[in-house]
């Protein structure tokens, strides 16, 4: 570079640097007003033995809510849930006959329709092939009375036609006590009586007044004795419906291998020939606790909850575990031991106003 080069290069860079004094010369008056607060506060912070001061939480938005002891708890007035639906109802600890789950199909009795058609069928046979084995065993027995009035051909042939209705009759005998058989063989005493009787419950069937379910409880699982009050859910509302015992089942359902009862449910109940569906089963093992009904449970973050009292129109969250059992289509809470008011109707509207406080503040579910 030459000398004139460098001098030009010298010469600009002396003006920037001016021209940056210059600049930081009328601003200071603006830097100023807005540092010296922050630097002053500052100074006044960490000025030895002057006292700590805590940044100020920021305030909870939604007025129904608080912090209390770790938790969030949500403050419903008498009117306040009235305008919002909520309802609660106090639950005292009892003894409860456990439910089973298990699982029913609805049958196609197309079977039993034959084999009751059948045995009507044969029972008409074997009364006929009675009536003329009567009739030929009369005549038989005149020919023979008559002696040397009857010929030999009249003694022949009337013996003949009786020894061939009586073999009908004992056929038709055979066929009737084999549809009786087949009928116990496939659908147990009770349904197989049923059959061969044409009762009024095969009629229904017939009829499609009532279905037949099978339910088959899960493997491993047993009752002592008859089961209990029954009921399947109806899809897609999952609506209970209530089933009539009839008899153990005589096969199991293949797909899950365990013991089957035979049950009754009415035509207009929503299930169909063909329908799977879940079945409850009332067993004779017994949980104490407070029966919750399924309306008072709200899934969040994966868990069941239900909203318990915790003061006066205060209520917080309360943990379902999950093997809690049920009776009655209700849960069986064990971990309350007193008697508790619990929200039964609308706990999504109290949820609704606890999660208004999630980006607030943090807090546990109750835990008592």
């Amino acid at each position: 570079m030459t000398s004139r080069g460098r001098r030009r290069s010298s010469v600009a860079w002396v003006v920037g640097l001016l021209l940056l004094v210059a600049l930081a010369v009328l601003s200071w008056p603006q830097l100023e007003s807005s540092l010296a607060p922050k630097l002053a506060g500052f100074f006044a912070q960490n000025k030895p033995g002057a006292a700590k001061v805590e940044p100020q939480r920021p305030l909870l938005l939604a007025t129904r809510t608080a912090i209390e002891g770790g938790r969030v708890v949500v403050k419903l007035s008498d009117d306040e849930r009235a305008r919002m639906g909520v309802k609660t109802a106090r639950l005292s600890p009892a003894a409860h006959r456990t439910e089973i789950q298990a699982y029913g199909s609805v049958l196609d009795i197309a079977r039993i329709t034959d084999l009751t058609n059948s045995y009507a069928s044969a029972k008409a046979a074997l009364q006929t092939a009675q009536a003329r084995a009567e009739v030929s065993r009369s005549a038989y027995t005149r020919a023979k009375s008559l002696g040397q009035y009857a010929t030999q051909v009249q003694v022949e042939t009337s013996e003949g036609t009786f020894r061939t209705d009586e073999a009908a009759l004992t056929a038709a005998q055979s066929q009737v006590r084999t549809l009786a058989a087949t009928a116990q063989q496939e659908w147990g005493a009770v349904l197989g009586k049923a059959i061969v009787e044409r009762t009024p419950a095969v009629t229904r069937l017939i009829e499609r007044t009532d279905f037949l379910v099978q339910v088959t409880l899960p493997p491993g699982e047993t009752l002592k004795g008859e089961p209990g009050a029954a009921f399947a859910e109806v899809p897609p509302q999952s609506d209970r419906v209530a089933l009539r015992y009839v008899s153990a089942a005589t096969r199991t359902d293949q797909r899950i291998q365990g013991l089957s009862y035979f049950y009754v449910v009415s035509g207009d109940s929503g299930l169909l020939p063909g329908m799977s569906t879940l079945a409850f089963l009332t067993s004779d093992k017994i949980a104490n606790g407070i029966a919750v009904p399924e309306s008072a449970v709200v899934h969040w973050q994966g868990n069941a909850w239900i909203y318990r009292a915790v003061g006066d129109d205060s209520f917080a969250r309360h943990a379902l575990k999950p093997d809690t059992p049920m009776a009655d289509d209700a849960y069986v809470v064990g971990d309350i031991e007193a008697p508790t008011e619990v929200v039964v109707t609308g706990p999504q509207a109290v949820l609704s106003e606890e999660v208004k406080t999630q980006s607030q503040a943090t807090g546990d579910a109750d835990d008592d």
